[in-house]
């Protein structure tokens, strides 16, 4: 490969353990020496954070699910713009919490919007961006949601998690279906880890595929 940085990205529905993962992804890393930025979406820049309030919070909104996805899609180009390119361009690794596979998952199987729209708007989003690996954190869509929403709750005071996590169970279970199909159509990028599995264990797969990447 080039001096050009790595791209990873960490998907999973509601509760997967993803967001710890990617930060003890950056501390192995930093043990071999290797600068990375983590960073996750919506948000990265005070664009993306804006609209990740306005999809999550703002309940008098009502957003339809086509102004939800061109949302997610102004917000993920101005991340890849400003943030993720430049950044490997400089030789960084990016770990990104989620990606263009989640407006997929979530806004394609969840919503049921049209799969060809979707992904003609996250190539046009991403500049043509691709990650070099993604992994997939897989769970139950019960465990998840049960995880995600008390995890929540201790942050903000919502007792049902944000907008999306509060999204009725077949919501999630269309979600959880989408990124296995993901996993079926690209397993040479898309690496399926078990959710359920202690943090550590989780981990030592992760640095595995990180591993192949150097």
């Amino acid at each position: 490969m080039s001096d050009r940085g790595r791209f990873i990205t960490f998907e999973g529905g509601e509760g997967c353990g993803k967001t710890t993962q990617v930060a003890l992804a950056k501390e192995y890393l930093a043990l071999l020496g290797i600068s990375c930025l983590v960073t996750a979406e919506p948000g990265g820049t005070v664009l993306g954070e804006t609209i990740r309030r306005m999809i999550l919070y703002e309940t008098e909104l009502h957003l339809g699910p086509e102004s939800e996805l061109l949302l997610f899609c102004a917000a993920r180009a101005q991340h890849v713009r400003q943030v993720i390119k430049p950044a490997l361009q400089a030789g960084r690794w990016v770990l990104c919490d989620r990606f263009c596979d989640a407006t997929v998952a979530y806004q394609g199987y969840g919503r049921g919007l049209e799969l060809d729209l979707i992904y003609r708007l996250n190539r046009f989003s991403s500049l043509h961006l691709e990650p070099d690996l993604t992994i997939l954190f897989d769970i139950s869509v019960e465990i998840g949601l049960n995880r995600a929403k008390m995890k929540t709750a201790s942050f903000t005071g919502h007792p049902d998690g944000d907008l999306i996590e509060g999204e009725d169970y077949y919501f999630h279970r269309r979600v959880r279906d989408g990124y296995l199909q993901l996993a079926q159509r690209e397993p040479e990028r898309l690496r399926v880890i078990d959710g359920v599995q202690d943090i550590e264990t989780i981990h030592s797969q992760v640095c595995d595929c990180l591993e192949r990447l150097r």
